[in-house]
Parts: C-alpha cells; structure tokens; sequence
C-alpha cells in the first residue's frame, strides 16, 4: 500500500520560512521521481517543485524560484521543501506526489500517480 504523508505545515509570518516533509512508503522510493504542489482556495492544484530519483535534478515553478529548495533523502524515503521568504500568496494545501521517473519533468497532477493529504500552510501579514 502507497502512502506519502506530509508534515511541517503551519502558521508562519510573511518572510519567514517553514520545512514541509513527506516520508513515503510502499514503494520503490529511490526509482521516483517526487513533486511537490499547492492549492488555495477556489483555485486550481499548481506546481510548485519536483526532484529527479537520484536528487541531482530540481525543478521550479517561476513563482517559488529562489525562494523555495526541495531535496530528498532517499535511505529515509522523504522529500523536503524549503520554504524560505514566505509571501502572503503562499498560503495552500501542499501536496506531494510521485510517479516513476521519465525523460521530462512532470508539472502537471494528471503526470503524477500517488498523492498524499496535504499539509495547510498559513502566512500572516
């Protein structure tokens, strides 16, 4: 049974920074490609960052480049994000997800075969 369960969310202040986690199992973990997305209210799951099986490629979307930094573990099955100079247009439901590694960097959700529940990230102003 696959599972990827995220942590680290919460309420932090605009500026600060906040490390989510998600530690996966049932699977292949090192063989992965890994993704992190976003959803706010009312709008759509976005990318946010993924990393290649092997940690040695990452990947941003426009809006976290610079600001956010995502990196695995693989002999702990995790994948981080870094999320550093939080912007009051941040606050989402975070998501990780996975999918078997291919040629090209997946962006979109429909790429992504398993997800976790998510984790609430709040930014005060």
């Amino acid at each position: 049974q696959v599972q990827l369960v995220e942590s680290g969310g919460g309420l932090v202040q605009a500026g600060g920074s906040l490390r989510l986690s998600c530690a996966a199992s049932g699977l292949t973990f090192s063989r992965l490609t890994m993704g992190w997305f976003r959803q706010a209210p009312g709008k759509e799951r976005e990318f946010v960052a993924a990393i290649s099986r092997s940690g040695g490629s990452a990947y941003y979307a426009d809006s976290v480049k610079g600001r956010f930094t995502i990196s695995r573990d693989n002999a702990k099955n995790t994948v981080y994000v870094q999320m550093n100079s939080l912007k009051p247009e941040d606050p989402a439901v975070y998501y990780c997800a996975s999918r078997r590694e291919t040629a090209v960097v997946p962006t979109t959700t429909q790429e992504y075969s398993y997800w976790g529940q998510g984790t609430q990230v709040t930014v005060s102003s």
